[in-house]
């Protein structure tokens, strides 16, 4: 079964297609359908989700996964959250962001910098589904106070987990065992199971 990926991001394509491999189900890159990005407008994760799978759905006439996932720091009042990947502005890179991350931080001691990856799946069969399978999963962690770690992207460097090791330095397969985005896509495939 074909779905299209509405994401440009290459780190979130590769973790899905290791997830889905063996599943039956086909995940093509919007880009190499010709579907260009659109801009999340949304407030939170659930629509910025929906407004990619609606925009990919249009643009393809697949059905459309759509990911909107980041990084959720309490101490931040949930910064950068639905602004993850731009939290340093929009042309920023992961390092920037990590940067930024880490300066918003430095007065915040150890006990205060809990923090949660966040992801939001969301699947729809049609540009018009009144009814789209929507999964979620969180990850929980802390902000470290210097990266490690070559693995992974975004903010995996500074993403600390038990026992000191940071998601970066985790493997694809540990990583997905785990992570958020883990979590929401085999909640999904139970969903596809019993609807598809």
């Amino acid at each position: 079964m074909k779905f299209v990926f509405a994401s440009h991001n290459l780190g979130k394509i590769q973790e899905l297609q290791a997830l889905l491999c063996g599943t039956g189900l086909d995940l093509v890159q919007q880009q190499a359908l010709g579907c260009s990005e659109i801009e999340e407008t949304g407030l939170t994760f659930v629509e910025n989700a929906l407004l990619k799978a609606r925009h990919a759905c249009r643009a393809t006439g697949l059905p459309a996964i759509a990911d909107d996932s980041g990084l959720v720091v309490p101490a931040l009042q949930g910064a950068p959250g639905i602004y993850s990947a731009r939290y340093a502005g929009r042309e920023a890179q992961a390092s920037d962001n990590i940067q930024k991350l880490l300066a918003d931080m430095k007065e915040e001691p150890a006990a205060n910098r809990h923090a949660y990856f966040h992801c939001t799946l969301v699947l729809l069969r049609h540009a018009q589904d009144p009814a789209p399978l929507i999964c979620q999963g969180e990850w929980p962690g802390c902000i470290l106070f210097a990266p490690r770690g070559e693995q992974g992207f975004g903010y995996d460097p500074i993403f600390g987990l038990a026992p000191d090791k940071s998601a970066a330095e985790l493997s694809l397969a540990d990583k997905n065992k785990h992570s958020h985005r883990g979590q929401a896509l085999r909640l999904l495939l139970e969903k596809v199971r019993e609807h598809f």
